[in-house]
């Protein structure tokens, strides 16, 4: 078997060929999401499986007249439920947008969300540029809010920050604006030693576990961003996302969703598929585990292992 730094090394140059990770979508210049590239895994990438070529793998699917959630936007940075409310809600580069039905209303100010996390009821952070219409800095820094997107107030590194990538983990939030940063009080910030530059940073709810998506592989934190580790047996994944307790779900640049119940050390196959993928969101364990994925022009859900379905 080759050493490890010999197959990420495999998987940099895999990644060059085949598909580019975009670790940070451009900002209003960005162009637009890399389609998943046809289901034919070539032979030893970490992350494909036999899914590829089987006809039983479960693809997303429609009913004809249905009515379903579209995206608000082309280019989505963030999606979720609140679970105070049950709402999802999807970060754009026109702001925030919160689903009534499938109906999306955009709530609060004109602001460029590049990060978006969901902290706890109605309790959001985000990052990014700000609309002409307000007077928070360029870029954002750290913004918070507290009633569900409706405003948003600067904590720190206003004029500094633009929050690429960003979650929570327990009482900690998690950034990579060019350097991953660690805040426990949104003010006063811990640099962080990630050897590599992450697609997404996603934490745990109940822990100081955070997990990076990067082009070399999968990375771990144990202590909120501070430290990291390679997770050499994992997938090759594109993002990944916590649920409840050490649940997770991870999406390869084929679209393949893997499993893991011990917060991202063993990985398992599922036989659920969702191309175009621009943003994760899980929630709940088990058998009420829920995935949903903005995905093309769509939003998909997946509860319990079924086949994604586009939300409604």
């Amino acid at each position: 078997m080759l050493p490890a730094h010999a197959r990420r090394a495999g998987r940099v140059r895999l990644a060059v060929a085949l598909v580019t990770l975009g670790m940070a979508v451009g900002c209003s210049t960005a162009p637009e999401p890399t389609p998943a590239p046809a289901p034919s895994a070539p032979s030893g990438v970490e992350g494909a499986s036999p899914e590829h070529e089987s006809s039983t793998a479960h693809q997303p699917s429609s009913s004809a007249g249905a009515d379903v959630a579209k995206l608000p936007a082309a280019h989505v940075h963030g999606v979720a439920r609140d679970p105070g409310s049950g709402n999802v809600v999807v970060a754009t580069h026109e702001g925030l947008y919160v689903y009534e039905g499938t109906k999306p209303n955009r709530v609060g100010p004109v602001i460029d969300l590049m990060g978006f996390t969901v902290a706890g009821p109605g309790h959001y952070y985000a990052s990014g540029h700000p609309g002409t219409a307000t007077d928070l800095p360029q870029p954002v820094g750290l913004i918070e809010s507290r009633d569900a997107g409706k405003t948003w107030a600067v904590l720190s590194r206003g004029g500094q920050s633009d929050f690429h990538a960003l979650t929570t983990a327990g009482s900690s939030v998690v950034g990579f604006d060019g350097e991953v940063r660690a805040t426990t009080d949104g003010r006063t910030w811990v640099d962080g030693a990630l050897d590599g530059e992450p697609r997404t940073l996603t934490g745990s709810r109940d822990s100081s576990t955070v997990l990076a998506t990067t082009k070399e592989g999968l990375m771990r934190s144990t202590d909120s961003g501070v430290s990291w580790r390679w997770e050499d047996q994992a997938p090759w994944l594109l993002m990944a996302a916590f649920g409840d307790g050490d649940s997770v779900v991870g999406l390869t640049p084929y679209g393949e969703v893997y499993t893991s119940s011990d917060a991202g050390k063993q990985w398992h196959a599922t036989n659920l598929v969702t191309p175009d993928a621009q943003a994760l969101h899980v929630s709940g364990s088990g058998k009420d585990l829920e995935i949903l994925v903005a995905s093309g022009r769509s939003l998909l859900a997946s509860t319990g292992g079924r086949p994604f379905e586009p939300l409604r």
